[in-house]
């Protein structure tokens, strides 16, 4: 695992075009929502970025825990950084705390993602017999 520390000047850190980033928020979606989405990048992309600022971090951290511990995910890399957020209110840079965590597909990601959907099946009404 690699952890990087930086520090980043004025206005929003660069922003990467990766489809398999997510964006954390800390009050706008609930904890799985983002355990679910980052499941599915894994699954399209073999890997995903978690991001987030601020009061947003212990969320980030939260996921990438739960999908670790389930055996689903290892860690690749973990970097944090300070960012100056630009206040539009008062005019004047913020600074904000930064992490930004990059998981990847465990071995068995596969194996417990195929049957997890096997029992989810079995469990619906109205399955295929």
């Amino acid at each position: 695992m690699a952890v990087e520390t930086a520090v980043a000047d004025g206005g929003e850190a660069p922003q990467s075009n990766m489809k398999n980033r997510i964006q954390v928020s800390n009050t706008k979606k609930p904890l799985f929502f983002y355990v679910n989405l980052a499941k599915r990048y894994m699954q399209q992309y073999n890997e995903v970025q978690l991001s987030g600022l601020g009061m947003a971090i212990t969320t980030v951290v939260t996921v990438a825990e739960i999908l670790k511990n389930n055996g689903l995910a290892i860690e690749k890399k973990v970097s944090t950084a300070t960012v100056g957020m630009k206040d539009e209110n008062k005019g004047s840079v913020a600074r904000k705390t930064k992490i930004e965590i990059i998981l990847g597909k465990s071995d068995k990601f596969d194996t417990l993602t195929n049957a997890s959907n096997v029992s989810q099946e079995t469990a619906a009404p109205g399955a295929k017999e």
